[in-house]
């Protein structure tokens, strides 16, 4: 909504009661226009979604609570971001999204989601901020309702899971740098042990190989998520001989400390070096230049899961769901440019 609101000239509010056709708000029909066509020159428009009324919006089939745990709220924007997708995707059925916070607790944990059972859920969602295998309570396998993972899965496979696609997102954002004449190409991971962090790297590596481009391992730097890992990282980059002409940071945390140490430098972004990041927070559109980033598809994901509800026939003992993974669609902005280098040698 905020690159609406930017391309079609109002706020972020507007944009909101216009897509969601909010009822009481009074605005003008060309401001309504200018919105509608600023979403679908940016992509985000489903088609003929601003004609659609409410009661044409297919709804789920289900009727009441919907139980949501999840191991970190209060801290997490992703968490915040997955379950309103599920309201969004549920709210026309006229179910109520009930949402705990368990940190994990092996007590607290069992007893959230039995209590959440004797408020009469009609279905749980369960997700883990880091995507990671998880190991889940008795309780949820006693449950007698649907049940869904977000960003998590198990080793049995006995509920439907969705992920995000990691490996191709870092594919996408490496073979976006390498598409503008750079070959050199650093990279600042997270904490090596996180799935996110070695999918991101095995995408990035990906794209090397598949443009010929040898592995450098010099150009990969460890990182933590943290804007002072960026920082450190990028420090260590730019000592490098032959130093990178683009920087892959895997996170937009990331990508603000490495904005800092780059214009330390004297470096500008991305007339001299290229810079690209990934999850597509909020900050990444007010960096100077905006990032260009990828979006973690958290509100996809509780559309999703709410989606698998929808006709949900109980499955026999032993079933295995495949994980599903979604896109994390790149989101081009201002901080990638072609390589220098390579516009020297046509020049």
């Amino acid at each position: 909504m905020t690159d609406i609101a930017r391309a079609a000239g109002c706020s972020q509010a507007t944009v909101s009661f216009v897509l969601n056709k909010t009822p009481g708000i009074k605005l003008a029909a060309e401001t309504r226009e200018r919105v509608i066509d600023a979403a679908r020159a940016l992509g985000y428009a489903a088609p003929n979604f601003a004609h659609l009324d409410t009661a044409d919006i297919l709804a789920p089939a289900l009727d009441g609570k919907i139980g949501f745990v999840v191991d970190q709220l209060a801290t997490s924007p992703e968490a915040v971001v997955a379950i309103e997708g599920a309201r969004q995707a549920s709210w026309n059925a006229g179910n109520i999204i009930l949402v705990a916070q368990t940190l994990n607790d092996p007590e607290m944990e069992p007893r959230t989601i039995r209590a959440l059972r004797e408020q009469g859920i009609s279905a749980l969602i369960y997700m883990a901020i880091f995507t990671r295998e998880v190991v889940l309570p008795a309780a949820v396998y006693e449950l007698d309702v649907p049940v869904v993972l977000i960003n998590c899965y198990t080793a049995d496979h006995a509920f439907p899971a969705v992920v995000p696609s990691e490996i191709a997102g870092g594919q996408h954002s490496t073979r976006h740098l390498i598409q503008h004449g750079h070959r050199r190409i650093g990279t600042i991971t997270g904490e090596p042990w996180m799935e996110a962090a070695k999918d991101r790297l095995k995408g990035y590596r990906r794209a090397l190989a598949t443009a010929d481009i040898p592995f450098d391992a010099k150009l990969v730097i460890d990182g933590d998520w943290s804007a002072s890992a960026g920082y450190d990282a990028t420090r260590k980059l730019l000592t490098l001989h032959d130093r990178p002409t683009a920087i892959f940071c895997q996170n937009d945390r990331t990508a603000i400390g490495c904005y800092e140490a780059l214009k330390e430098a004297g470096m500008r972004i991305p007339e001299d070096i290229s810079v690209i990041g990934y999850d597509d927070e909020e900050i990444s559109r007010h960096l100077h230049p905006q990032l260009t980033t990828s979006v973690l598809p958290h509100r996809a994901m509780g559309r999703w899961a709410i989606e698998q509800l929808d006709g949900y026939a109980p499955s026999s003992s032993g079933t295995r769901y495949p994980i599903t993974k979604l896109e994390c669609p790149l989101v081009e902005r201002l901080s990638v440019a072609e390589c220098a280098e390579k516009l020297a040698v046509f020049s």
